[in-house]
């Protein structure tokens, strides 16, 4: 029997969900690279290694585990998460210890992707709407953004 395709490589991650009540709630989320496709999503109030390494697990289900798994150095990925990791055949790549310029490039990516980039379920426009720049308004000009790896092109006169 074959065995079923890939998925491309995956990145997972914790935030935090502050509640109406004050509670933290911690939520787990596992992305697609290749389409930014949200793959898996959990929430917990008390995440641990056996719980976390339940989630990639639910994520990647028949095979569909991808090659690369980015991740940062957080203690609840633990041994338990780590033999997962191996026993579902993924690589795991680590974020660099203490590397400030990458949160730096998260923020710059959320910025991208709420004021620049297009949806197409928002009529081509980006979550936080851009005025329509008719031709008259200049030519087009590239504005690098998330440190380059994306550009915004808007008029210049």
């Amino acid at each position: 029997m074959p065995s079923s395709p890939r998925t491309p490589e995956s990145s997972s991650d914790f935030f935090v969900v502050p509640t109406l009540t004050f509670r933290l709630l911690f939520a787990f989320v596992v992305l697609r690279h290749d389409r930014r496709q949200l793959v898996h999503l959990n929430v917990t109030n008390h995440p641990t290694v056996a719980w976390t390494a339940r989630q990639l697990v639910e994520a990647f289900p028949d095979d569909t585990a991808p090659p690369y798994l980015l991740r940062d150095r957080d203690g609840v990925y633990g041994e338990e998460f780590v033999r997962h990791v191996q026993g579902l055949g993924i690589r795991e790549v680590l974020t660099a210890p203490r590397a400030h310029w990458q949160n730096r490039l998260l923020r710059a990516y959320v910025a991208y992707y709420n004021g620049s980039r297009p949806h197409q379920a928002l009529e081509n426009n980006s979550p936080i709407p851009r005025e329509v720049q008719p031709p008259s308004g200049g030519r087009l000009r590239a504005v690098p953004e998330v440190g380059g790896l994306h550009d915004r092109y808007q008029r210049v006169a």
